[in-house]
């Protein structure tokens, strides 16, 4: 079963996503608040594997939140949630340690892909949001990129530029014509040859070494 908590201030977004998440058989929904301070503390008491965590919060915001639960619990994966896909808070959430970024309006079956991406520590990002992301970090001043640990091969280059769009495993499969369990290897290689702690990190590495 994978733990999920629910931090949304919205009570009728929130009861229709434990709703939705109810129905599934590998879910279980152990919490719901209704905003940051809630999250960090019932993240505490339910040990959940996973936290939905929306940005616009009263009493401790979403990017808030996220910092804090990963700095007291780093096995907890934060998947941030907006309603656009130009919130000012996408950078800074990456920042705090959300492993994905969703849009609300995301549907159920791209939702249960993240949360479980989430789980094997793999990130989701959607393609509008990543594509911001990597022009955010575009306009950073160019920092000295430190040499990868070893070259990246031709395929495990292919498999780092279509993850720095926000692909999922499956979907990298799909478009390289490769087994899922294939591009986890690459994806694996390639992390460990950036020296990156995660997918979002590798893409940023990628970026920074002028690969993307």
């Amino acid at each position: 079963m994978i733990r999920v908590l629910l931090a949304d201030d919205q009570r009728l977004f929130r009861e229709a996503l434990a709703l939705l998440l109810s129905v599934q058989a590998e879910i279980d929904v152990v919490g719901e608040a209704a905003d940051g301070a809630q999250a960090v503390e019932l993240a505490a008491r339910t040990s959940p594997d996973v936290v939905l965590m929306d940005l616009r919060m009263p009493v401790m915001d979403g990017v808030t939140a996220t910092r804090r639960l990963r700095a007291a619990h780093p096995a907890v994966q934060v998947i941030a949630l907006t309603t656009f896909d130009d919130d000012a808070d996408v950078f800074p959430a990456i920042q705090a340690g959300a492993i994905g970024y969703l849009l609300k309006d995301a549907s159920s079956q791209r939702l249960m892909e993240a949360i479980r991406a989430a789980v094997r520590g793999e990130s989701v990002l959607e393609p509008g949001v990543a594509a911001k992301l990597v022009s955010r970090v575009a306009q950073l001043p160019p920092p000295v990129p430190a040499p990868l640990v070893a070259p990246l091969s031709g395929r495990e280059l292919d498999v780092v530029r279509l993850l720095a769009g926000g692909r999922s495993n499956r979907e990298i499969a799909s478009a390289l014509f490769l087994a899922e369990g294939t591009v986890k290897n690459h994806v694996t290689s390639a992390l460990a040859k950036l020296g990156a702690r995660d997918r979002t990190q590798a893409a940023l590495r990628a970026r920074e070494l002028g690969l993307l």
